[in-house]
């Protein structure tokens, strides 16, 4: 295992450390509130953080890399959402420490480099958690060197064909460069960071 990647493999640890109480603190009364993930709900976005997260967890836990399935469609949250995540979390560490990184991760038939997945979920699930726990106002405060990595990764990958009105990621918002790390990535993958739910 690489530095880089073993420093990413901590930074998510920590990213998924505090996502754990977020997704375990969201009340039924807040599952239909809109979130700054333009179409999803509070319930959709939960559904769609665990779900990928398990699906994550389970491809890098495979020898081969391949991931039980391609969507999170189906996917039922738990009742314990909280303990869903430290498992996940746990799983992909110790995956990651056993050299899953130097195979693909296989989504269905397509697949890509261990190493740039498991920076694309870090991005992910900095950017998704902010938006669940901003959505219900909990407080997010991932380390800022997740970060910062991720601002150096997240460019490479906002190609024309995912970032603009109607694709995966909105259009960039304009965030001053002296902004914290997290408010310039947000901004970045589309997100206002002075977004509020009212």
């Amino acid at each position: 295992m690489t530095a880089t990647t073993e420093q990413t493999t901590d930074l998510l640890a920590e990213v998924l450390t505090e996502l754990a109480p977020v997704v375990g603190s969201v009340t039924d009364d807040q599952l239909h509130d809109p979130t700054p993930c333009t179409g999803y709900d509070v319930a959709q976005l939960r559904q769609h953080v665990l779900g990928w997260l398990t699906i994550f967890a389970a491809g890098f836990a495979d020898p081969a890399g391949q991931a039980p399935r391609a969507s999170s469609d189906g996917y039922q949250v738990p009742a314990d959402p909280a303990a869903e995540v430290r498992g996940a979390a746990s799983t992909i560490t110790e995956a990651i420490r056993a050299g899953a990184a130097g195979r693909p991760l296989r989504l269905g038939d397509s697949g890509m480099p261990g190493d740039m997945a498991l920076s694309m979920i870090l991005w992910e699930y900095q950017v998704h958690g902010w938006d669940l726990a901003r959505a219900t106002g909990q407080p997010w405060s991932p380390p800022p060197a997740a970060a910062e990595q991720s601002l150096a990764f997240a460019p490479g990958m906002l190609t024309a064909d995912y970032q603009g009105d109607g694709k995966a990621f909105g259009p960039r918002v304009p965030v001053p460069d002296a902004a914290p790390p997290l408010d310039r990535l947000l901004g970045l993958s589309g997100r206002d960071p002075a977004w509020t739910a009212s």
